[in-house]
């Protein structure tokens, strides 16, 4: 047993991790969505262990600096068998179950199902939209809704009313008759009211009876309100309503302030939208986030900053690293390497897991590069860790005949005349 290193192995294993990181950000970006999440996820884990194991089985047989010469020269055909079996199958398998309990609710969450669409109704959106876009983005939102849903219709400018009590969606019929309501809206000429507007909210919401089920909302406004919301922001976090707000052209910088103030304080998110023509982008941006929380992505709503899914995110990664680990030294058919990258991959993982939830931010390109980082760092602590935990090497004294040796005449047997001279000066 001993600490040592391959060089070209850990080198390998980075370019291996950075392979499998590109393949895996192309299914995510096409599939998410798509397919189910487990599926999408255990495809990304699964594809990083290929590549991660292709490369150090690629750097092994160039330089068996762990294995041995042995293990080249015997055993290198076993290792191609086992390839995508303990690398793309076995991460597969366990990534996509892991997915599935980091999607299931704990912590008394509640899956989102109702929705409250609160829209602003003042005479500056004469102006800022003219031509009723919000509305339009509204319906779309409503059309595209899956019929386990349920939506409700709020307007406010210096007063608040509910256009469109709680409805479920079981059908083409109740959507139109929502966006017919939505159609029958006129132009007023009122001002900007928050507090009457998250007053009437909370009142639609307070009157539903099903307390199991989730709710959400989303705000739009392109102005500001002089009315105080603080109590009112405390009421909706403690019952864990998310108030994800949208502003439109808004020209007083308090306006944008207090409308990212009641989604920071809620667990919601803001959108700021220079022209109304792109608002029915986000309202349906906003409506994708809702039950997609994955290991790859960001958590939104109210359990975006939540300590138990932060730790729940941060051991699924560790059990991943254990298994890539673990995946490499089946491959080599080693339990000495296995032991060895097996803790590698556990702190590998652990520290990945904790990059990806204090960086994921629901932006593309910066989550890629901590998706990005997260890989590599789990190859290299990997690749990194024999010279922690020793190893020996895989040697090939493997009895290639069943195992027993045979007897014979280069191998006398005790009792049947074959004494060697040490077992007699032993006075065996």
């Amino acid at each position: 047993m001993q600490r040592k290193i391959n060089m070209l192995l850990l080198l390998f294993s980075l370019i291996g991790g950075a392979i499998g990181f590109a393949v895996g950000e192309v299914l995510l970006s096409s599939l998410l969505g798509d397919w189910p999440r487990f599926i999408v996820v255990g495809l990304y884990f699964g594809v990083l262990a290929l590549c991660i194991g292709l490369s150090c089985l690629i750097a092994e047989m160039i330089a068996p600096r762990l294995n041995g010469s042995s293990w080249r020269q015997r055993y290198t055909g076993l290792s191609w068998k086992l390839l995508v079996p303990a690398t793309l199958v076995l991460l597969f398998i366990v990534g996509g179950m892991l997915q599935l309990i980091y999607g299931l609710q704990f912590g008394g969450t509640k899956q989102v199902k109702d929705i409250v669409l609160v829209i602003d109704n003042s005479g500056s959106m004469l102006e800022n939209d003219p031509d009723n876009e919000r509305y339009a983005a509204a319906k779309q939102l409503i059309t595209n809704m899956t019929s386990d849903k349920q939506v409700a219709v709020v307007v406010f400018s210096n007063t608040a009313e509910l256009l469109q009590p709680f409805i479920r969606l079981r059908s083409e019929a109740d959507k139109q008759s929502v966006n017919t309501a939505i159609d029958a809206l006129e132009p007023t000429e009122g001002g900007t009211d928050f507090s009457l507007a998250l007053a009437e909210t909370l009142k639609t919401i307070e009157s539903q009876k099903n307390a199991n089920r989730g709710t959400m909302v989303i705000l739009l406004s392109d102005g500001f309100s002089e009315s105080s919301i603080n109590q009112q922001i405390e009421t909706y976090k403690e019952k864990q309503i998310a108030v994800n707000t949208i502003g439109l052209s808004v020209a007083d910088a308090r306006g944008s302030a207090l409308l990212k103030q009641m989604a920071d304080s809620t667990g919601g998110s803001y959108y700021d939208v220079s022209e109304a023509k792109g608002l029915t982008l986000v309202f349906q941006n906003i409506y994708d986030k809702l039950d997609s929380r994955t290991l790859l992505t960001e958590r939104t709503d109210a359990i975006a900053d939540s300590t138990f899914y932060m730790l729940l995110r941060i051991l699924s990664l560790g059990i991943i690293g254990i298994t890539v680990g673990v995946s490499l030294g089946l491959l080599f058919d080693n339990r000495f390497l296995a032991v060895s990258f097996g803790a590698g991959g556990l702190v590998g993982g652990l520290l990945a897991g904790y990059i990806l939830d204090t960086g994921l931010s629901g932006h593309g390109f910066t989550d890629g590069f901590w998706r990005f980082d997260a890989a590599l760092i789990l190859a290299a602590i990997i690749g990194l860790f024999t010279l922690i935990v020793p190893i020996s090497e895989n040697s090939g004294t493997r009895p290639r005949g069943g195992g027993r040796k045979r007897i014979g005449k280069d191998m006398p047997a005790a009792g049947m005349g074959g004494r060697t001279k040490d077992s007699r000066s032993h006075g065996f």
